[in-house]
């Protein structure tokens, strides 16, 4: 082989691995925005923010609806670059994280199909607290409302995904692309919660739940997968 050969040779795989680090990179970070936007799903805080906001001025309105969108962010930013190391620190694994994640996902996945209350996101006192309480950004309206417990497992389960720490900036972008939109839904939530109805929203709450539902199957089949690697070979 001549040296132009050789280096033609050199340059075509250097191409294709950078194609497919690019096309993986994509892939990953499609698969980050959907799961966290979902999981976080803010149509569903819509109704919930309107009752709690019924009786405040839309400066109000929109400061608490910035200051719950930036905690969110936060939070979550800080559950995806830390958690894994807090729960290898309290010895809790990966895979282990990854199963329970999965199975809080499929409960919320279970509560929105049948229409049900989710319980696991907010309780009926958190929510009641929450009216009565004349700033409900922080609490009930960014924990738990938007960066709940699900959502909180989800981007930790993706940052344990992200085997390069390229993999990372997706995840974190992603979260403050669904904390951005959060609050334009939120700054807009009684003509979101006007044009679509009581049955729009229900029937919009059904879809998602069933892609959490899908995300939730995924996240649990990881799980098992890297803790019996020989179990489904």
């Amino acid at each position: 082989m001549t040296l132009s050969a050789a280096r033609t040779a050199t340059t075509s795989a250097i191409l294709a691995a950078m194609h497919f680090n690019v096309a993986d990179l994509l892939k990953f970070t499609l698969l980050s925005l959907s799961a966290i936007f979902f999981v976080v799903d803010p149509i569903a805080v819509v109704p919930v923010f309107v009752g709690m906001t019924r009786a405040d001025s839309e400066e109000k309105k929109r400061a608490m609806a910035k200051r719950a969108a930036i905690a969110a962010f936060g939070i979550l930013t800080a559950f995806a670059l830390a958690g894994t190391f807090v729960f290898r620190v309290l010895g809790v694994t990966l895979s282990a994280f990854k199963v329970a994640g999965g199975i809080l996902l499929l409960l919320t996945s279970v509560e929105m199909l049948t229409g049900q209350r989710t319980r696991t996101r907010v309780t009926e006192a958190e929510e009641a607290e929450g009216e009565e309480k004349e700033d409900v950004a922080i609490f009930p309206l960014a924990i738990p409302l938007l960066a709940g417990p699900g959502a909180i497992a989800t981007v930790t389960g993706l940052m344990a995904r992200a085997n390069r720490a390229i993999y990372a900036v997706p995840v974190v972008l992603c979260i403050g692309v669904t904390c951005f939109l959060s609050y334009v839904m939120l700054r807009a939530a009684v003509r979101i919660s006007r044009v679509l109805g009581v049955t729009g929203m229900s029937v919009l709450n059904r879809v998602i739940g069933l892609i959490i539902g899908a995300l939730a199957v995924q996240f649990i089949f990881d799980g098992v997968s890297d803790a019996f690697p020989k179990l489904l070979k």
